[in-house]
């Protein structure tokens, strides 16, 4: 309970801070360019509707607090700075929505109609077929059911609903565009008019004066020019070091390895080597993280009990210590104990009567959107453990640029958070602890900072192997319309209940060992959790899979699973405990369409809410609906040559996820992980490349919003390092002072409206079933940091 109060910051010498403000400009310099060209074209358009040249339009600026954040009416984007408003009632359009009307799109991404999950009992999570009226078993008609396309896979697109307002909202020929009408926001009644947010001549004067810190000698040699040769490998590309790790067997691929120090080893010059992978889109991972830190107990009822001091001394609000957790199994929020989940953290929780393991995954806890105040050593503990803190320090990391955002701008709420969950070693293929796939919106670091292992005994393992037949058999009749009762279920997993909030009085306790139980059982049961797998189905004719798969798995990526006995010798149990926490899969950014395509064929072999087959897909990766099993990595490969980077994350690994690239993760333990976002200057345009995606998302989707901003982000960075490289530059002065996107015009009236924005959550741990605030954007969002 000791630990440290505050975490020490690292001191950056003069010449490294000029360095790294170097290599911020230098990588955002061309993304200032696209933007400053995007809205060059829009001024040229609105030149010739005045019936000017370009140079004499004259924009009118909007005004803006410094409280305050602006966005798209339609898209909910963020609006950096150019965007159309109509005067009458205030509605804004971004430039995006502007093109894509004039294209004749629907602007923003069609709307659908939202899908309703069955819930067909209990009986149907575990394994039980639907009767019909006659008595009869209902059995797909045909062996392989069609599998949704893209357009069945998604929900019902507003197009096809008669006389939908989007379809008569329509760009004027001349380009201009018609403010929509009452039905969707705006009022119909005027045209829209180009307004900007920020002074008219900023981003050339921004541009032209890193163009000038760039052409300096000095900035020359100080931006880090890393060689292409990797110190992983030498000339003939045989192994060097030690601190790589193989993550993959790609055929004639350079990238199989990824990068791993030792945490304690990691001297200055290691960030260049940081860099060069990094700067490639790859993973990192960092050992023996937790050997940085005090030593602080990370142990639940040590947090339970430090969160409980912090409210005896009133410093926190008084809560009740019944907590939201979400149940694996069928994806439903359930309530519980904050006692009797930490019991069941480490010594395991089953479901009455099928004595399935019970996945439970706590649901923001601490309930705070400030982990520093409910757990500050904990916090501070956790900062002081970050691998390369220039990159991932929330305080002053100078290649965070998030940190970079002046003071009284609101900020969005990057971390850290606690992910506190169950685990299971096997692979049961249906209410797995999982974190389904999903991209994050900036990049990303996760240190596992505690597991408990849990075992099982031999007969409620028998049981559990039972039920695993009859989920594989509905499996087969259900997806697959085969009757093949004496067919050897393959790794089917059970989701839970019926969406009713589980009772205490429901569930029932392993007879197990707590958190350091050494001795296992014939089969280990680790349990440490994220969201479960919507017990996705698998494929009629494949074999089981089961605890060694996930070492074979590791050990040979390119070969077919084969069949594991249901029986562990002692020696499976032995080598069960020597393995990590949590099972990673993170796919490569360049085959993420591949991937989606996979998903979109294969999306009736995927289970969700309720355990229902998957029939509507919005996007396949942001739905954050799908978890690839083994046997489904396997399909992917052979047929689309596409294979990730998979490993398991040990005790005190730090995961470092780049922004864009698809990922999941399976927990083989009960976990307590520690996450942090943060935005680093090599990933600004995968992140303005995600918030496009976002954008054409349905309006109630999960992932709407743009909760990052990261344009605003990067636009104020790099106006921070230019003044600090250029102080003696007197171009717009007093203009430049100013934090970006915070304009304000004390002589123009403010416009009155409380547009809350929602904190940017971890993307780890986000569970799908996730409810989604609705929210309006209006024209000015006055806003505050929850």
């Amino acid at each position: 309970m000791i630990g440290v109060e505050k975490p020490p910051e690292k001191k950056i010498s003069e010449e490294n801070q000029n360095r790294y403000a170097f290599r911020i400009v230098d990588l955002l310099l061309p993304w200032l360019k696209e933007l400053q060209q995007e809205q060059t074209k829009e001024k040229e358009l609105e030149g010739k509707l005045q019936g000017v040249s370009m140079d004499e339009v004259k924009l009118e600026q909007a005004d803006c607090d410094i409280d305050e954040r602006v966005y798209c009416n339609r898209c909910k984007t963020s609006i950096v700075d150019f965007h159309r408003s109509c005067k009458a009632c205030l509605y804004d359009l971004c430039l995006a929505c502007c093109w894509e009307l004039r294209k004749g799109e629907v602007p923003g991404g069609e709307e659908v109609m939202s899908v309703q999950w069955k819930n067909r009992g209990s009986g149907y999570v575990f394994g039980n077929i639907p009767k019909l009226k006659d008595g009869n078993k209902m059995v797909s008609s045909s062996r392989h059911m069609e599998t949704p396309s893209s357009e069945s896979c998604k929900d019902m697109a507003v197009v096809d609903v008669p006389n939908n307002p989007l379809l008569l909202w329509k760009a004027n020929s001349d380009g201009s565009i018609p403010c929509p009408p009452k039905e969707i926001g705006g009022c119909g009644a005027s045209s829209l008019e180009l307004k900007c947010l920020l002074p008219e001549n900023m981003f050339s004067e921004l541009e032209y004066r890193a163009n000038k810190v760039i052409k300096k000698e000095a900035s020359a040699k100080a931006i880090d020019k890393t060689s292409e040769q990797c110190p992983c490998f030498d000339r003939s590309s045989k192994i060097r070091t030690k601190a790589i790790r193989e993550a993959a067997n790609r055929k004639g691929s350079s990238d199989n390895y990824l990068y791993c120090p030792d945490a304690n080893d990691i001297q200055e010059d290691d960030l260049l080597h940081f860099q060069m992978h990094w700067s490639k889109g790859e993973p990192v991972i960092v050992c023996d993280a937790l050997r940085l830190t005090s030593g602080l107990s990370w142990e639940p009822l040590v947090m339970w009990r430090a969160l409980r001091e912090k409210k005896t001394n009133g410093d926190v609000e008084d809560e009740h210590f019944a907590v939201k957790a979400v149940d694996c199994l069928d994806w439903n929020e359930v309530e519980i104990n904050i006692h009797m989940f930490f019991m069941g953290y480490m010594r395991g929780r089953m479901h009455p009567m099928t004595h399935w393991p019970e996945m439970l995954k706590l649901k923001d806890w601490p309930p705070s959107s400030s982990f520093d105040q409910r757990l500050p050593r904990h916090g501070a503990e956790f900062i002081t453990a970050l691998p390369f803190p220039e990159y991932t320090d929330p305080r002053y990391g100078p290649l965070n640029l998030a940190v970079r955002l002046p003071a009284g701008v609101l900020k969005p709420d990057l971390g850290p958070k606690t992910y506190i969950a169950y685990g299971y070693y096997e692979e049961l293929g249906r209410g797995d602890s999982v974190t389904k796939l999903h991209c994050d919106m900036s990049d990303a670091v996760n240190i596992l900072m505690h597991t408990a292992e849990v075992s099982y005994e031999a007969k409620q393992l028998h049981k559990i192997a039972k039920t695993q037949k009859k989920m594989r058999e509905q499996d087969l009749q259900e997806l697959f319309g085969v009757l093949q009762s004496g067919t050897v279920p393959r790794q089917s997993s059970p989701i839970e209940s019926d969406g009713k909030a589980v009772h205490e009085a429901t569930k029932i306790s392993c007879n197990n060992e707590t958190n350091h139980t050494s001795n296992q059982s014939s089969k280990g049961l680790d349990m440490n959790a994220l969201p479960p797998d919507d017990s996705e189905s698998d494929v009629g004719d494949r074999p089981s899979f089961y605890q060694s798969e996930v070492q074979r798995e590791l050990a040979q990526y390119s070969k077919h699973n084969h069949e594991v006995n249901s029986q562990h010798t002692d020696s499976d149990c032995s080598e069960q405990h020597k393995t990590g926490g949590a099972l990673w899969d993170i796919f490569r950014r360049e085959d993420s369409e591949k991937l989606q395509d996979y998903l979109r064929k294969h999306a009736s072999e995927f289970r969700h809410i309720y355990c229902n087959p998957v029939k509507h897909v919005s996007h396949p990766i942001h739905d954050q609906t799908f978890y690839l099993t083994a046997e489904h990595k396997r399909k992917l490969k052979e047929e689309h040559g596409v294979e990730p980077w998979t490993f398991e994350q040990k005790l005190g690994e730090a995961v470092f996820i780049p922004a864009g690239c698809p990922h999941q993760v399976r927990n083989l333990k009960s976990c307590i992980k520690v996450a942090l976002d943060f935005v680093s200057p090599e990933n600004v345009g995968e992140c303005v490349k995600l918030t496009g995606e976002f954008r054409r998302l349905p309006s109630d989707h999960r992932a709407k919003e743009d909760k990052l901003e990261i344009k605003k982000i990067a636009l104020n960075a790099l106006k921070e390092v230019v003044n600090f490289l250029d102080p003696l530059s007197q171009r717009s002065k007093n203009r430049d002072d100013q934090p970006i996107i915070e304009v304000e015009d004390v002589n123009k009236p403010k416009r009155q409206y409380s547009n809350r924005r929602g904190d940017l959550k971890s993307g780890e741990d986000q569970p799908n079933d996730e409810a989604i605030e609705e929210r309006k954007p209006k024209r000015r969002g006055r806003s505050s940091k929850r």
